[in-house]
């Protein structure tokens, strides 16, 4: 577990003054914002015309909810490097749990709009500026009430200079010292500059909130629908329902999070009723169990983006052509047939297909093995060896290298796949290295951008890094006209496409398994509210 230094000087923050409620008035209308503005003042009524299909699981149909019993949910894990800390959660599993014990002021739906949650509302000034953040009635494992001063102080946490959180680069956004809290349920943001895609800054993946003065979490203390009891690091933790829940309490009595980082260990343990739920299954997997009578597979359509990502600071692919050559020499419909079992979508070096946003006026990149072979030469690159990292951390990573340098060869380029420590694969193939197999759940795209693709991001693993492309995203996201944004994005992704560091070669389905008596399981892409979400399920 990380230590951390205490982010000081968290209350009062810095007063400007108060304005009457009046001059908090929606900026935009309820088309061009997600979820935004007066668009969720009632809550309610966004998250049912957000709601996921929980129809998927076979159990639900036939039974209805009812409480009780422990669920065991197994996930591939990452061994020491492991956290209970929500702000520093990077995994799925690390994810996963941190949904269950925390609650971020919204989250996205599975069209990647955003739909409140610890928030009941927000709106913005006319500057887009400012904005007002209404803290629905919550209270915490402890009794505690959820209060304005504890949304300042978990945002005030990510936002420490000294520290590299997730959310970061989404939350930089926020002139934290000129915020207040105008009483314990009204937070009142000042933002550095217009910013007209905040909601996305609420629903940030581990924004989470977290009680005043929380610094450590061997013992975590959250608002979330399930509440901390025991941990084995790296191995299992049980969670208990958290019956004062403001989503209304699970139906679950407790919740445990075991560890396979196999996925046959994970199938093995579902197929023989040891866990009611398997994250993360191969697709010959899924194939061979379709018509069992023992388990269930459920497809999260477009959950996952597979790419190899190059690092473009560095030698060889700081050479543009070799990029390009790269992009030509890929057979995506092989690599999606073969690796995914044709579970998916082939990819176009672009994230988030069917996301709002996405460029589909960018024609599809084909393979081109005459042109890819000329740029290996211009590039100086032929028969020159090339390291392709890749792990057992992700399923399909092994089998995409071994594909991928295949087809790369045809080209004249020889890729040498060498497999990494899955329990380090992802904090050892940030920064090091040249090439590496790469994946990522969904999120809105300027998120994405957010997270990846700016100067300053965090998880930047292809380390692009071009102040134009930053002045792009600067004025997408402050801008209230919807058709300039439209195009600044396409503009970004124009680049991103004919320049950039990722190969995306296909969007994979997400396949998880379930238990027949498991049921409310929802069907919805990972990283979204509604995926590895288990206060709404319940076994029959």
């Amino acid at each position: 577990m990380r230590s951390h230094a205490r982010f000081p000087d968290r209350s009062p923050l810095a007063s400007i003054g108060h304005r009457p409620l009046e001059a908090f008035r929606p900026a935009l209308s309820r088309r061009r914002f997600l979820g935004g503005s007066l668009a969720v003042a009632a809550a309610g009524a966004a998250l049912a015309g957000c709601a996921a299909d929980r129809s998927a699981s076979p159990a639900s149909a036939n039974s209805r909810p009812r409480p009780g019993g422990r669920l065991r949910a197994v996930f591939a894990g990452g061994g020491a490097q492991e956290t209970l800390d929500p702000h520093l959660a990077n995994l799925f599993v690390e994810a996963a749990r941190a949904k269950a014990m925390f609650d971020k002021l919204a989250d996205h739906g599975p069209d990647l709009s955003v739909v409140p949650r610890l928030a009941e509302r927000w709106e913005s000034d006319a500057s887009l500026t400012k904005w007002r953040v209404t803290v629905r009635p919550a209270v915490y494992h402890d009794g505690r009430t959820v209060r304005a001063a504890d949304v300042l102080y978990s945002y005030g946490r990510i936002l420490d200079p000294r520290r590299s959180f997730r959310a970061k680069p989404n939350l930089g956004v926020i002139d934290l010292a000129a915020s207040r809290a105008v009483d314990d349920r009204t937070v009142e943001f000042t933002l550095k500059r217009p910013f007209a895609e905040f909601p996305n800054v609420l629903a940030a993946f581990g924004a989470y909130i977290v009680p005043e003065g929380a610094d450590t979490f061997e013992r975590p203390v959250g608002s979330g629908p399930f509440v901390y009891s025991s941990v084995e690091p790296g191995r299992s933790l049980l969670l208990r329902r958290h019956a004062d829940h403001w989503d209304g309490a699970a139906y679950l009595d407790e919740l445990e999070f075991v560890v396979a980082n196999e996925e046959s260990a994970r199938v093995n343990a579902l197929v023989g009723g040891q866990v009611h739920y398997a994250h993360e299954l191969s697709p010959t997997s899924a194939r061979i169990h379709r018509d069992s009578d023992r388990i269930s597979v459920l497809r999260l359509a477009n959950s996952a983006m597979q790419a190899f990502a190059m690092k473009v600071d560095r030698p060889p692919f700081d050479n543009r052509d070799l990029r390009e050559a790269m992009f030509l020499l890929a057979d995506r419909p092989s690599l999606v047939e073969t690796v995914l079992a044709g579970t998916g979508q082939v990819g176009n070096d672009l994230f988030g297909r069917g996301y709002r946003y996405y460029a589909d006026e960018i024609p599809q990149r084909v393979r081109d093995l005459d042109r890819a072979k000329w740029l290996v030469e211009r590039s100086g690159a032929a028969g020159s060896t090339i390291r392709l990292d890749t792990s057992e951390a992700a399923t399909g990573f092994l089998e995409a290298a071994s594909v991928f340098a295949a087809q790369a060869r045809e080209a004249g380029l020889r890729l040498e796949p060498a497999v990494g420590n899955k329990d380090t694969y992802w904090k050892d193939t940030k920064d090091a290295g040249v090439l590496s197999c790469f994946r990522s759940g969904a999120m809105p795209i300027e998120t994405h951008i957010a997270q990846r693709l700016l100067t300053g991001s965090t998880t930047n693993v292809t380390k692009w890094a071009r102040r134009d492309f930053d002045a792009l995203y600067d004025t997408a996201v402050s801008t209230a006209d919807e058709a300039v944004r439209r195009r600044t994005y396409l503009d970004m992704q124009r680049l991103l496409h004919t320049e950039g560091g990722y190969l995306v070669w296909g969007f994979a389905d997400w396949l998880v398994g379930t238990a027949k008596n498991l049921a409310g399981v929802a069907n919805a892409p990972a990283n979204t509210l509604d995926w590895a979400r288990f206060d709404k399920v319940w076994l029959a």
